[in-house]
């Protein structure tokens, strides 16, 4: 496996701090050239000046993963690579050195992508019924919350002054949520039948209507959510800035940090870390703990990313049984592919094998960076007969030198137990897959009438 290179993560983060060289080089008590050929990885980093790196950058040694460099270089090998631009390829040192060396050239590299995959999909007429052009924010959206590392402490510090006030243990929290809504906002909790939805707020009558068919869990989650949406709103505009490029991203945003909010009031910071910590992260333990779902403390899980008091780095990632994936994020620097399907052999997509139990898997990247992974189904209600049960897979993972502090490690041989996968069959180099729905971009078909291969396509690498 290759040495990790951090060199170019040091840099950024002097650069983000407005640091010079010189400057870092004599916090850290090194010369400047020494720094300096450490920033371009021709020097190795000391356990004791790691230390000291965090220190002076005021970050976690976390941070200095490089996490951040190699999902960028991971999008700019999926632009590059897109037949449809008719590129030549671009060699890996090349992809290294921009999103290294001009992180901020490789995001307009990639925004650009983006926006001409708009335009193509518009010109090509992909449009609703009515004959309007549809067009998604929820890109935009992923890419707030992954630029916020998925947590914002203003909505903590707002959930933790509730909290305290309410004084609730998690078993009577749901009550206690009902009674400030009731008294200090005049907000009644109707709890029965709800065509066509599973909670309605109505502004007139201050009447918060809930399904019948929602779990306590879930209302709990619903009221908690309706007084983020009175109590945090000041907090959740101040971080809308700047102000996203359309009023359906700025909406998905506004939702997506009020449910953080309510998250963070059902599942107290300092408190949900300690039981993490204790239990192992067994979700099912502490969703029993903090009375709340199995999804909703796999979110939470993943958010717990506060300076000086960090868990494990997870990533969360929901996707339904058609492979598309309406949550994602990424505390754990695991390399999504942004622009296609991900990986079949992957355990998000053999976990609808076997619904409601969970699964494990230790996945090795064709770079050799392995995490340990863990995914189980969740099923919504259906509201009348005959409708199919909404289903989804919720998976998490974090990096394999953290599997020891999770229970879905234990008696998992590290060495052993891989299994090989990819970001996507267009992107994975691997000969001998059985489950590749697509050849590489890069690599040129071996056709053999005479040959049945047990891999569905087989190919020739560049240079034979």
């Amino acid at each position: 496996m290759a040495r990790p290179l951090i060199g170019r993560t040091i840099r950024r983060l002097r650069q983000d701090q407005k640091l010079t060289q010189q400057a870092l080089a004599a916090r850290l008590g090194i010369s400047a050239s020494y720094l300096n050929l450490i920033e371009h990885d021709q020097r190795g980093v000391t356990a004791s000046l790691l230390i000291k790196l965090g220190h002076s950058l005021q970050v976690d040694l976390a941070a200095l993963s490089g996490s951040e460099e190699r999902q960028t270089e991971n999008h700019l090998r999926e632009v590059f690579r897109d037949p449809a631009l008719g590129l030549d390829p671009v060699a890996e040192e090349e992809v290294q050195a921009l999103a290294g060396s001009a992180p901020n050239a490789a995001r307009a590299v990639l925004a650009l992508y983006r926006a001409w995959r708009v335009a193509r999909e518009d010109s090509s007429g992909i449009a609703l019924p009515s004959g309007r052009l549809m067009m998604l924010p929820s890109e935009e959206a992923r890419d707030f919350f992954g630029n916020h590392a998925n947590h914002f402490a203003s909505l903590e510090a707002v959930a933790e002054a509730i909290g305290r006030e309410l004084g609730a243990a998690p078993a009577e929290l749901n009550h206690a949520i009902a009674e400030r809504l009731r008294h200090r906002h005049a907000v009644h909790v109707r709890v029965g039948p709800l065509e066509g939805a599973l909670r309605r707020y109505d502004p007139a009558s201050r009447v918060l209507d809930l399904s019948e068919f929602l779990p306590r869990e879930s209302r709990g989650f619903q009221m908690a959510f309706q007084l983020m949406l009175l109590e945090a709103r000041e907090a959740v505009e101040a971080l809308l800035d700047p102000v996203p490029s359309t009023q359906e991203a700025a909406a998905l945003i506004r939702i997506g940090l009020l449910n953080y909010a309510a998250g963070a009031l059902l599942m107290p910071y300092a408190a949900f870390l300690a039981a993490a910590a204790t239990l192992r992260h067994d979700l099912d333990l502490l969703a029993a703990r903090f009375g709340v779902s199995f999804e909703q403390v796999a979110h939470r899980l993943s958010t717990l990313q506060r300076d000086g008091a960090r868990g494990v780095p997870f990533f969360f990632l929901r996707v339904d049984p058609a492979g598309n994936v309406d949550k994602r994020f990424s505390a754990a620097g695991f390399p999504f592919a942004r622009f296609g399907g991900s990986c079949p052999r992957w355990i998000p997509h053999t976990a609808f094998a076997t619904p409601g139990v969970m699964r494990v898997q230790l996945a090795e990247l064709p770079d050799g960076a392995a995490f340990l992974c863990f995914a189980r189904t969740v099923t919504g209600p259906a509201l009348r007969w005959g409708e199919p049960l909404p289903v989804h897979v919720i998976a998490m993972g974090c990096d394999i030198g953290r599997a020891a502090e999770v229970v879905y490690a234990d008696g998992l041989d590290a060495a052993r137990a891989r299994t090989g996968i990819g970001l996507s069959c267009r992107l994975c180099d691997r000969e001998d897959c059985r489950s590749r729905a697509f050849p590489p971009m890069e690599h040129r078909l071996a056709l053999d009438p005479l040959v049945e291969s047990a891999a569905p396509w087989r190919f020739n690498k560049p240079g034979h």
